[in-house]
């Protein structure tokens, strides 16, 4: 269960924290905590739980600085491979369903340093 959730909130998150900084460093295990409840979502579709899209707000909040935005990135990349199941469309499209604008695709491609 804990890596469908690293890998969802890698997808999920790539996305979010690569387009918004923060002033405290953000862990690995902050971003698996807030996108934990996606990982149903992200694997079968249907409603995006509340509790899902308050983790999308709460992290993209939290990402405000380069390195915080790398940080969840890098931490989102690394549990992509761990999670089976995941539709990269659902993960792509999450933070649009939860009202969180990023300027760039949501994908495990996505180069974390830029």
């Amino acid at each position: 269960m804990a890596s469908a959730v690293v890998k969802l909130a890698l997808v999920a998150l790539m996305c979010i924290v690569v387009a918004v900084p923060v002033a405290q460093a953000i862990t690995c295990g902050q971003v698996t905590q807030n996108l934990a409840p996606c990982i149903n979502y992200v694997k079968s579709g249907g409603p995006v739980p509340a509790a899902c899209c308050n983790g999308v707000r709460n992290l993209n909040s939290q990402a405000k600085t380069t390195a915080d935005r790398k940080q969840t990135c890098t931490c989102l990349k690394n549990a992509a491979g761990s999670i089976p199941g995941v539709n990269p469309n659902l993960a792509a499209g999450l933070p649009g369903k939860c009202g969180v604008s990023v300027p760039y695709k949501i994908s495990t491609s996505t180069n974390c340093n830029n």
